[in-house]
Order: C-alpha cells, then sequence, then structure tokens
C-alpha cells in the first residue's frame, strides 16, 4: 500500500469535514486513542457518530491488524469524547507528522484531555507482569533521539512553541485519578506505574536491545503513542498514558562456545517465548473490559 502524501492542510480538511458532519453537542473534549485489541472502548460509548478514515479528507488509512480504522463519536458519562480506533504507525511507511494528524484534529475541535492507550511488550520482568495495566509516568523516545520527532519542520505556530517541554507529560493529578478508578473497580491489584519505551519497528527488539532499553529506565517497549503525546503536549492537551501488558520480552543472550558446557544455565527470569502478534491481540482481548471500564470511570470521575 503506497504510503498517504501528507500536507499540513490535511489536518484543517479533516477538521472542517467533521465540524461540518457531527452534531455541535458531541465535539469533544476527551479523545481517546485505543491500541491493539482495545478498540472496543468506542462500543459503549452513547449517541455515537462514526466515521471509517477513508471518508475522511486527508486521513491514510491502518493497515494493521486489530485497529479497524474509524473515528467513533459520543458520550461517556454525559462527556463528549472521541474514540480512534486504529492508529497510524511510523512502520507502516508513514510519515510522522500523519501519524499525529488525527492529534491535531481533535485538537481543532476542542479535545482537552488525551487517553492514549498501547499494548506493550515487558521489559521489567519483575515489576509488569502479563495481563497488568501500566500507567505511563515517562517515556524514552528512541527514535526521536536519532532525528524522528514529529514536531520537526516548520512549527505550526497556531497549535504550540517551537520547542514544547516534555517534563510533565503525564500530569500526576491524572495518574492519581487513574488509581483511585482502578480502587472503585476493584483492579488496583493489576496496576502499575512506569516508563514506556518507543522503538519504531515493525521488527521486535533483540535481546541486546531489550537489555539496553532496561538499562535505560524502561519498563515496557512498544511501537506506538509517544509521537502522540508528543504532539498531544504540543497542543496543550493533558495526557494520560496506559500500557497493556501483552508479553515478556526477551532478554537472554545466546550462549557462547565457551558456555556450551552442562554447569551453564540461563537465569530462569529470561526463559521467555519469542513474541508475536496473535500473542499481543489475545491478551488485549483478555483484559480489554478492564481497560474499557477503567477508562470510562477516569472520565466519569473527571
Amino acid at each position: 500500500m503506497a504510503a498517504h502524501t501528507y500536507t499540513d492542510n490535511d489536518i484543517y480538511l479533516a477538521a472542517d469535514f467533521l465540524k461540518a458532519n457531527v452534531p455541535a453537542e458531541l465535539y469533544p473534549k476527551v479523545g481517546v486513542i485505543c491500541g491493539s485489541g482495545l478498540g472496543g472502548l468506542a462500543g459503549s460509548l452513547e449517541n455515537t457518530v462514526e466515521f471509517k478514515y477513508e471518508e475522511i479528507p486527508g486521513f491514510p488509512v491502518s493497515t494493521v491488524a486489530g485497529h479497524a480504522g474509524k473515528l467513533v463519536f459520543g458520550l461517556i458519562s454525559g462527556k463528549p469524547t472521541v474514540c480512534m480506533v486504529g492508529r497510524f504507525h511510523f512502520y507502516e511507511g508513514h510519515l510522522l507528522k500523519l501519524t499525529v494528524l488525527p492529534v491535531r484534529v481533535m485538537s481543532l475541535m476542542g479535545v482537552e484531555t488525551l487517553f492514549v492507550t498501547n499494548a506493550a511488550g515487558s521489559l521489567n520482568h519483575e515489576k509488569c507482569k502479563v495481563g497488568d495495566i501500566m500507567i505511563i509516568e515517562d517515556h524514552i523516545n528512541i527514535p526521536g533521539m536519532a532525528g524522528n520527532n514529529p514536531l520537526i519542520g516548520a512549527n505550526l505556530s497556531s497549535f504550540g512553541p517551537r520547542f514544547p517541554p516534555v517534563n510533565d507529560a503525564y500530569p500526576r493529578e491524572l495518574r492519581s485519578l487513574a488509581i483511585r478508578a482502578a480502587r472503585e473497580l476493584d483492579i488496583r491489584q493489576y496496576i502499575r506505574e512506569g516508563v514506556y519505551c518507543f522503538v519504531s519497528g515493525p521488527s521486535y527488539e533483540s535481546p541486546a536491545e531489550a537489555r539496553m532499553m532496561r538499562a535505560l529506565g524502561g519498563d515496557v517497549i512498544g511501537m506506538s503513542t509517544v509521537p502522540e503525546v508528543v504532539v498531544a503536549r504540543h497542543c496543550g492537551m493533558k495526557v494520560l498514558g496506559f500500557s497493556l501488558v501483552t508479553n515478556f520480552v526477551v532478554t537472554r543472550r545466546e550462549r557462547t562456545a565457551d558456555e556450551e558446557s552442562p554447569e551453564f544455565s540461563l537465569p530462569p527470569e529470561d526463559n521467555v517465548e519469542t513474541p508475536n502478534h496473535e500473542e499481543v491481540l489475545a491478551v488485549g482481548n483478555m483484559r480489554s473490559n478492564d481497560m474499557q471500564n477503567l477508562v470510562k470511570k477516569i472520565v466519569e470521575l473527571m
């Protein structure tokens, strides 16, 4: 599939189309980006209006299994909300500027708080178990450090400053609200807080790369979310992020020739199976109700 050709005008084309077709009472104050296997939240909205991506001028189309490709407008606890079911990834061949286009469109429509969800692999096997929901308290932007940042190029000054800070990308008050919501839902035991490490994909990380990113302070790793967060902060939005832990990342190294003796053994915590996308979707489906109920409860408490 050919990559979508992007211009900044696509942002305004999409926003104008949606403003003309979404009832004013559904102009969203809350945005939710649904990760792999987590799109069911959109089904819990009330009074919905939805648009497939191909219907929206300027929008590309998601090509990843588990990402349906639609915007759903509706109400959660009476609050106007938009759910993005199916995100765009850098590894699909899109420009980073294009992967974050929906965030800018949400900003133009009035979104003030953005929830970002993803499926991620655990680097910190002791802290983050499969099935846990990790509240993102900070991130490591590996592609950004290598020169791939969605804000590169002419600054869109109508959205934000040239050099936006991200030291408070995930504000404490929203993270505290998430903990409160988890307690009320009796799922606090599955909630963690930690650092999300963003890599481009689509290949999964090597054991050496995984050990490096764990040493840098990463607790989980995934292929999305951070570009959206950077642009959301550029637009002045508050952000709350969740990673559903779907697998343990392989961190073990292969034995060298000298280590082929019977007395040599790998640490038991490193005996982890190779990750695959089917596993990600399966765990996403297993925990989807908890994730959906958590987001709904937080919106209710806001």
